[in-house]
């Protein structure tokens, strides 16, 4: 049978079941301090617990579920893992150099049911959630990966833009991101942690209602109703309309800015039409609204789409420019391996089909 990862308590669960189960309350930090400050990978390496404490973590918990599949590096730093969960399946992290720190993006579940018809993520149904544990692991194995590097490096930024909706796996997020931004373990800044959401408008409310200073990113890729329900089915659910309300609501109560993501396909979003249809939009979200236009990775499953020509791409941005709208074309990272999230998740079980 396989264990619970103890990496999906908080700090405050982990406390409670301690003494739930006869052990001191301030034995909670000790553990706490093993895992993400000195970040061992075995309950024995407890030192200066008892050994009736270890061997109770040991008989529920594991610290390592996650076993390292493939890894891909980049010529630009960057490192794709395909991890094996303990039931077999398979799940990607990223991390990625930039000149503000090391990022990591997670993944939230195996496989996808939001459908973008552009993304390698929904190749594959999902078939379960992440569990909270599962998605902090993520986290540490890139971790452990850099202190075996010897440089002392520290993952600074996590971005939760991997395979799966984010917000349709709500409460294992909020407790992965409890456990990382807690300042006793990985103390990663909430500033620095942006989680992304295709659009489901009831969750952006009731994260907007956490009061958590985390980021907010929406994926967007169309400013009306009839392209994006074209290109993202979750449309015909939670058209635009109601998207803009929910972002108009997390704006006015955080104060902070969303981030709209608004990857260009070559001849379907990138026209002159929808960057000024795009500004219109965003307009009435002033100066709370940040655009990331990305350069599109093609997907063979996907050969209807191709990335944008570099002309198309810059007239898009300097017509968001010259609206008022503030935005970037996002730096790429990890081109010469699989860079499209999923792809390389995909291509593994289809090889492992094929055999």
């Amino acid at each position: 049978m396989n264990k619970e990862s103890i990496y999906g308590l908080t700090l405050e669960q982990l406390t409670a079941w301690l003494v739930e189960h006869g052990q001191k309350k301030s034995r909670a930090l000790l553990v706490w301090d093993w895992l993400y400050r000195k970040r061992v990978t075995d309950f024995s390496e407890m030192t200066d617990l008892n050994q009736e404490c270890v061997q109770l973590l040991d008989d529920h918990f594991a610290i390592q579920t996650l076993q390292q599949h493939i890894k891909q590096e980049s010529a630009d730093g960057t490192i794709k893992f395909l991890f094996k969960l303990q039931d077999g399946n398979l799940i990607e992290t990223v991390m990625m150099r930039h000149k503000y720190g090391l990022s990591v993006c997670v993944t939230t579940q195996v496989g996808c049911n939001i459908g973008c018809s552009f993304c390698a993520s929904g190749l594959l149904a999902k078939s379960r959630d992440l569990s909270s544990g599962e998605i902090v692991e993520q986290i540490m194995n890139v971790q452990l990966h850099l202190d075996l590097m010897g440089k002392d490096e520290k993952v600074s930024h996590v971005v939760v833009m991997g395979i799966g909706e984010p917000f349709d796996n709500f409460t294992n997020l909020l407790d992965f991101l409890k456990v990382i931004i807690d300042h006793k373990g990985l103390a990663i800044a909430s500033r620095r942690i942006t989680v992304s959401t295709s659009g489901l408008a009831d969750k952006i409310y009731e994260f907007t209602d956490t009061k958590m200073q985390v980021n907010l990113a929406i994926s967007l890729h169309a400013p009306n109703n009839d392209l994006r329900t074209r290109i993202m089915k979750i449309n015909r659910a939670i058209p635009i309309e109601k998207l803009m309300k929910s972002m108009e609501y997390y704006v006015e109560k955080t104060n902070r800015r969303i981030t709209i993501e608004y990857i260009l396909l070559k001849d379907v979003n990138d026209h002159q039409e929808e960057a000024e249809q795009l500004a219109d939009l965003l307009g009435v979200l002033g100066q709370q609204v940040y655009v990331n236009l990305i350069p599109y990775n093609p997907v063979d499953e996907h050969s209807q789409y191709q990335r944008s020509e570099q002309e198309s791409v810059l007239a898009f941005y300097d017509t968001l420019k010259k609206k008022g709208i503030n935005c970037k074309i996002r730096q790429e990272h990890g081109t010469d391996i699989d860079a499209a999230c999923g792809q390389l998740r995909s291509k593994q079980i289809k090889k492992t089909k094929a055999q």
